[in-house]
């Protein structure tokens, strides 16, 4: 069988229409007007406690990336992208931190169970129990753990 052959085989045996992580948690969320302004830079910022520099650093950017053009070196054929029509910061909705496992969501905990992680590692992540070297620990291991919820890290350990 030609190598071309092959490998257009071994591409359609991994099915990518059943993609195991190609999921959607439906929680609520808080989210940014669509588009990018100054005024959306500022939101997010302020969303995300940033110092003053790290805001001026963030306007700075933008004013920069405002006088780019779009590359073309690399000859791929895609629809104009409208920067105006995306969301640029999405978290989902602060609630009081849970007590315990029962307090947790259940579609972020379905969604923990797809994507294999732990009950132990979802308590720690979750805020119910203090890992290791913190006050209060309780002798779990320090996890790194960067868990990601609608495109924005919600807990970093």
């Amino acid at each position: 069988m030609p190598a071309v052959q092959q490998t257009v085989d071994q591409v359609r045996r991994i099915d990518v229409d059943q993609y195991k992580y190609g999921f959607v948690t439906d929680i609520e969320s808080d989210k940014a007007p669509k588009g990018l302004s100054e005024d959306i830079v500022r939101f997010i910022s302020a969303k995300k406690n940033e110092p003053e520099w790290m805001l001026a650093w963030r306007l700075d950017a933008y004013r920069r990336w405002l006088t780019m053009r779009e590359p073309r070196w690399a000859r791929v054929s895609h629809a104009p992208i409208d920067y105006q029509n995306l969301y640029y910061y999405s978290a989902p909705k602060k609630k009081e931190g849970p007590k315990s496992l029962d307090e947790i969501d259940p579609e972020i905990l379905k969604t923990y169970e797809k994507l294999g992680i732990p009950l132990r590692e979802v308590a720690v992540l979750e805020g119910v129990v203090k890992p290791e070297g913190e006050e209060g620990g309780n002798g779990y291991g320090r996890v790194a753990v960067d868990a990601v919820f609608d495109s924005v890290s919600v807990a970093t350990t």
